[in-house]
């Protein structure tokens, strides 16, 4: 691990960059690629997918908006925009908190229960075929291990959802 401390000018070395770029470009090629996948077998971007998947895996099929914002990594605005469009879809609904009158929950319907079901199946073949097959189980316990010492410093500077 680096404890080397660099001047907030300081370039990123060619290592650095190699690692930095690469992160990047992996993810932003394998999100476009999913996305592609999910738009053209189920009608249905990534982002609405995942949201979809996060309601179906929850207890009751139901998340607090806030939560579910922090889950998919949206903000509450761009959560709060997902939400409309899947809404009017019919594939989740509004549910009013009784415990917290400013609160609501996001909930799938049955129609959005087969969405994510049928996406399902193709979302995670893309993900072995583009991502895990590639690598190998060490190399994936690996990366596992990288994403655990980075996302906590990651996600304490973004601050709230």
């Amino acid at each position: 691990m680096s404890t080397t401390a660099h001047p907030s000018g300081d370039l990123l070395n060619g290592q650095e960059l190699r690692a930095w770029r690469g992160m990047l470009r992996a993810h932003a090629l394998l999100t476009k690629a999913l996305d592609h996948q999910l738009e053209a077998e189920h009608g249905i971007p990534l982002s609405s997918y995942e949201v979809l998947m996060y309601l179906q895996d929850a207890p009751g099929h139901k998340m607090r908006m806030s939560e579910l914002a922090s889950s998919v990594i949206l903000s509450r605005s761009g959560l709060t925009r997902l939400v409309d469009r899947l809404e009017r879809e019919g594939l989740i609904k509004r549910e009013s908190c009784e415990t917290d009158a400013r609160g609501q929950f996001a909930k799938l319907t049955a129609t959005g229960t087969e969405k994510v079901a049928a996406a399902r199946a193709t979302h995670l073949a893309g993900v072995r075929r583009l991502f895990l097959d590639v690598l190998t189980t060490e190399q994936q316990d690996r990366l596992g291990e990288i994403w655990d010492t980075v996302a906590p410093g990651a996600a304490s500077a973004a601050g709230p959802a």
